[in-house]
């Protein structure tokens, strides 16, 4: 047998054996490899996220959700069926810059109407979310006047997307106040629920004592124009102990119902003289034609 022969029968020596690598306790110290726990648990949903789901479809199911405005059965909650939905105004643009109402045409940038252009208002601007008519006036009778605060959610939702603009640069948040004598008799200040809706969603600090009433004044409703401004003019002031959450600060004015704009009108012109830089308006609702107010 040849030399070369025998070689290759010879048994040929093992294979080095390379070492396996160290085995990573701790997934966070080797980001490059995930555990077997860590897999096998990435797919199951966190314990509070199933209780929050398990609590929801247990309400779901004692309490069916519905529309806020007819009661009618819905899918979901805080939200309005498409009969109501549709029956809601919304003022989208073109808008007046500085009353927030709708304008038959744009011209491609800001605009003001001929009411703005004739008188100004005190304010810088306002919005509102819907005219003041059809559901929109049903959701907010059910919160002012029947109690009915499941709206609050949504309408801080609407408040939020109508006055994207003015929350941005808005300091801080204030409720147009209540006489004293109404908020016991009321038990809540509407436009201070949606003040906390919109300070809850934006992030933005909330002063819902900031304005105080003097004095009660005459209710709005049937009054003229030149009348309501008359009946709210002097009534508001600035609390001493408040004034620091106003002064050098852009103020965000919320209330439920601009009708003419008399009470935001009277509010500003008392923010400003505290010391607020800039007041801006955001409501839920503007009355589309102020002549024809009743209510």
């Amino acid at each position: 047998m040849s030399t070369t022969e025998t070689n290759l029968d010879a048994k040929a020596p093992p294979p080095e054996r390379v070492p396996e690598p160290a085995v990573v306790l701790d997934p966070a110290l080797d980001p490059g490899r995930r555990s077997s726990t860590a897999r096998n648990t990435s797919r199951v949903p966190p314990v509070p996220h199933l209780i929050a789901s398990l609590r929801n479809w247990l309400t779901d199911l004692l309490m069916p959700p519905v529309c806020l405005a007819c009661q009618e059965a819905i899918a979901s909650r805080d939200a309005l069926c498409p009969g109501c939905w549709s029956g809601v105004d919304f003022i989208g643009p073109p808008l007046c810059d500085r009353l927030g109402i709708r304008l038959p045409y744009s011209t491609g940038g800001a605009m003001i109407s001929a009411a703005a252009a004739a008188r100004p208002p005190p304010y810088a601007r306002a919005r509102a979310v819907a005219h003041y008519e059809g559901a929109m006036r049903k959701l907010v009778h059910g919160l002012k006047f029947r109690d009915r605060h499941e709206v609050r959610s949504l309408f801080g939702t609407w408040l939020c997307r109508a006055g994207s603009e003015l929350i941005e640069d808005a300091d801080v948040i204030v409720p147009v106040p209540l006489s004293r004598s109404r908020l016991l008799q009321r038990r809540f200040n509407q436009s201070a629920i949606l003040a906390q809706e919109v300070a809850r969603i934006s992030g933005l600090p909330v002063h819902t004592t900031a304005l105080h009433r003097t004095r009660r004044t005459q209710r709005q409703v049937g009054l003229s124009r030149e009348q309501r401004r008359d009946n709210v003019r002097g009534a508001f002031e600035v609390p001493r102990r408040q004034l620091a959450n106003i002064q050098g600060r852009r103020v965000l004015l919320i209330d439920d119902v601009i009708t003419t704009g008399a009470t935001a009108e009277a509010c500003t012109t008392t923010l400003l003289k505290a010391g607020a830089t800039d007041v801006d308006v955001l409501a839920v609702a503007i009355v589309a034609d102020p002549l024809r107010i009743t209510t």
